[in-house]
């Protein structure tokens, strides 16, 4: 059995599907960064597969690298920001923390 283009693509589409429900259902701040970073996993594997199956060289392997060094940024700064509203609001749930708008 070869893998395929459209076995990464289904691989893929589960992940974000999963970011998705994650983001979607889930209260606990924590749990909505998992989700986005399942997201962003899923645009890795569709960058690397198609610059493998596809005649597009190394780009996609570089927007992949991109990406890490994205979500590694975005990991560190949110996790600041997580842990000044548990201090704030000694509470890490999304729908609790609705006093920030005033």
């Amino acid at each position: 059995m070869n893998v395929g283009l459209n076995h990464f693509l289904i691989v893929s589409t589960i992940l974000f599907s999963f970011g998705i429900f994650g983001i979607v259902t889930r209260k606990n701040a924590v749990m909505v960064l998992m989700g986005i970073e399942l997201i962003l996993n899923a645009a890795n594997i569709n960058f690397v597969a198609f610059a493998r199956y596809g005649s597009f060289g190394y780009n996609g392997q570089v927007m992949a690298l991109f990406v890490i060094v994205l979500a590694a940024a975005e990991a560190a700064i949110a996790l600041a920001i997580l842990l000044n509203i548990y201090k704030t609001f000694t509470t890490v749930n999304v729908d609790e923390i609705d006093r920030m708008k005033e």
